[in-house]
């Protein structure tokens, strides 16, 4: 029995003796075209020449390959024979590109394998990255408006053209459509960021989940950081010589860090927002995507700078929101160390331990306790946080008086914040 002749997609083997050469060649062969075939007891000519088979042979094969090929596979693995001769067939394909054998990558050449150098890697890597998938991936919102990012470009001190608004930002696809870029930067949209309270050490005792999404996502992202602040209450210690001494909660520097990275760096095409989530002892900030395509872990933890959305980490720099140094990571690590990160393969969970436990005057008056005009109130302030007291006695069919009061009740709760200059500032709903 003949199988022709090795090629970019048949590797053949004498025996299972070449086990482990044999699977550096399915894994060349799966980089190289997502497929491949791999022969045992077959020749360099293509000739089936034999290849024992016991009981565990196959069961061996498999395991083998589960153990050193990662991302894992599923290989269909059987025997083939003639009249007198038998040996082994393994097929696999997979498309989570790029394998690699016992932490090595491999590419397929003609009918060698040929390891990969660290910048081959890294091209492979960004060969397979899609380009600019938020500028080019078409927003479900052919219709956004954009009030609130222009005001924090204002605010900043930008002068804004409005012909050429949308073409500087990239926030249109190449025919012209509204990207998924504009849909997360737009003032209305289906983008739920939730900051979730637990009682407990684990998700066992809910206490209240707060929103900050379906708005501009620069707006939600700050709205994130000024509750995570309001959070982070003085712990007042007394005794001994030191008469008052006073500690914050958590390291805030590092949070905010922490944060936007998340926002910046999630890969937004699959639709899941990043999240905080505060347990009794800590905090939990968690995005997807894992690394960046082509960046290892002591890259990562250097600080080095690899954007996976690009044009979103431009906008937030000219907002003064993030600096592109890379000083991010590096600052979180040195203030709480390596094992503050969990990085899998679709997951990097940032963890920050939390001093003393919650502060009284976060767990007093949720929402559902507020009266009518104060829930309206806040709907309003979630559309557009610039609104006057002006706008929103209009809106709400109330004196300015009364608006006014109504403010102040959700200021003392700690419900909003204002922010900025009384004629250029805005308000953030924290909660």
């Amino acid at each position: 029995m003949r199988f022709g002749k090795e090629s970019e997609q048949v590797e053949f083997k004498k025996s299972t003796s070449l086990l482990k050469e044999g699977i550096v060649s399915l894994v060349a062969m799966l980089n190289k075209h997502g497929r491949g075939t791999l022969y045992f007891g077959v020749d360099d000519e293509g000739t089936l020449t034999g290849q024992a088979i016991g009981k565990d042979t196959l069961r061996d094969i498999a395991q083998k390959i589960s153990e050193i090929i990662h991302p894992q596979i599923i290989p269909t693995i059987r025997i083939i024979h003639d009249e007198e001769t038998q040996g082994i067939v393994v097929e696999a394909s997979g498309s989570n590109t790029p394998y690699s054998c016992q932490d090595k990558y491999y590419i397929r050449i003609a009918d060698t394998d040929r390891i990969l150098r660290p910048e081959e890697l890294k091209a492979y890597f960004k060969s397979k990255l899609p380009t600019e998938s938020l500028t080019q991936t078409v927003s479900n919102n052919q219709k956004p408006a954009f009030t609130q990012l222009k005001e924090l470009f204002l605010m900043r001190g930008f002068t804004l053209n409005d012909e050429t608004f949308s073409d500087n930002l990239g926030l249109r696809t190449k025919d012209k459509q509204w990207n998924l870029l504009a849909e997360l930067v737009s003032d209305r949209n289906d983008v739920s960021i939730k900051v979730v309270r637990f009682g407990g050490i684990d998700k066992s005792d809910l206490i209240a989940r707060s929103e900050f999404g379906n708005k501009c996502l620069f707006l939600a992202s700050e709205q994130v950081l000024r509750y995570c602040e309001a959070m982070n209450e003085t712990r007042v210690e007394l005794g001994g010589r030191i008469a008052r001494k006073e500690t914050k909660r958590f390291d805030f520097d590092a949070l905010r860090e922490a944060w936007l990275n998340a926002v910046v760096h999630n890969q937004w095409t699959t639709k899941t927002p990043p999240a905080v989530y505060w347990y009794q002892n800590r905090i939990e900030i968690v995005s997807t995507g894992g690394l960046p395509p082509g960046m290892n872990r002591v890259e990562f933890f250097s600080g080095k700078s690899h954007p996976v959305n690009p044009e979103l980490q431009k906008i937030f720099g000219q907002l003064d929101m993030v600096e592109q140094t890379g000083h991010g990571v590096p600052l979180i690590v040195a203030k709480y160390g390596t094992e503050c990160y969990e990085i899998t393969e679709h997951f990097i969970t940032v963890t920050i331990p939390l001093i003393g436990a919650y502060p009284t005057p976060m767990v007093i008056q949720e929402e559902h306790d507020l009266n009518p005009t104060q829930n309206r109130v806040l709907e309003l302030l979630r559309e557009n946080g610039a609104q006057t007291i002006k706008d929103l006695s209009k809106r709400l069919g109330l004196s300015e008086i009364a608006v006014k009061k109504n403010l102040h009740s959700l200021k003392l709760t700690r419900h909003i914040e204002r922010t900025g200059s009384k004629r250029k500032g805005y308000w953030l709903v924290l909660r």
